[in-house]
């Protein structure tokens, strides 16, 4: 929800937010643009469309185009990959935003907020577009889009390389921005995703080679002693805690378990 176009605010995106039902239905313009794409350029056997921001219940069902299926609600195996598989073509990130301290970026942070204050993957920094770019590559399917800020436009493309983007806004600061139109942004999105579809041939997966290490760097010590029960992990230092393994699967269960740990001290 944060790169969608005219959110700027935690007050959008989140549920107790005054302006949070105008954000969900902008969040499901956005995603309904990519699909009427999707549609203008073939006629797919499946849309699949998994809510990934926050409590995931963001999209709203009824204004959803009815030509894709919904995962929405939390928790999931996949988190925001939820329903990845092989069956796929390719996948579309819709209102992503950049790895934490990028800047000038609009709210950015990677995965929890509060509580992840950097990962690495194979000693590189990393963000949500990386990590999630890395599980459709587990199941050897490309990143053909991703939309959001200036920000995660040019971190995806650092990335994955050949992958169409769209930018729906510049950052002023972390709460503030020039945003196109909702109606631009949306009209942009949707001839993103229908030339993505028609050179989808050009796309590879992001694939991270085994073994695959991952380091957490969390906020502060008291997180890492919890996250450190997960089976396998290793305490680096402080503030960091690391996990290897050959499956990328398992990298991220560990991942999601490290920081759900985590996330209940303060």
């Amino acid at each position: 929800m944060e790169g969608i176009a005219g959110i700027t605010s935690p007050e959008h995106t989140m549920r107790e937010g005054r302006e949070h039902e105008r954000a969900r239905r902008l969040m499901t313009c956005e995603v309904n643009a990519a699909i009427e794409g999707i549609l203008k350029a073939c006629k797919p056997r499946t849309i699949l469309v998994n809510d990934s921001h926050g409590t995931m219940r963001n999209i709203i069902p009824e204004e959803l185009h009815d030509a894709a299926e919904l995962v929405t609600g939390t928790p999931k195996p996949l988190e925001m990959m939820q329903g990845i598989d092989k069956s796929y073509d390719a996948a579309f990130f819709i209102g992503y935003h950049a790895m934490r301290g990028s800047y000038p970026s609009v709210l950015e942070h990677t995965f929890s907020g509060k509580v992840v204050f950097d990962v690495f993957l194979n000693g590189k920094r990393v963000g949500e577009t990386a990590l999630n770019a890395a599980m459709a590559g587990a199941f050897d399917v490309p990143v053909a889009l991703v939309t959001g800020d200036r920000a995660v436009t040019e971190e995806a493309k650092a990335f994955l390389g050949n992958v169409e983007t769209v930018a729906v806004k510049e950052a002023v600061g972390r709460y503030a921005a020039k945003c196109l139109s909702p109606t631009k942004a949306q009209a942009l999105i949707k001839n993103a995703a229908y030339k993505a579809v028609k050179n989808i041939s050009k796309f590879k997966p992001f694939q991270v080679k085994p073994p695959i290490k991952l380091d957490v760097v969390f906020f502060h010590s008291g997180m890492a002693e919890l996250a450190e029960f997960v089976p396998g992990s290793r305490r680096i230092d402080g503030r960091t805690v690391s996990f290897t393994s050959k499956d990328f699967l398992e990298v991220h269960k560990a991942f999601v378990a490290m920081v759900l740990l985590a996330g209940t001290v303060t």
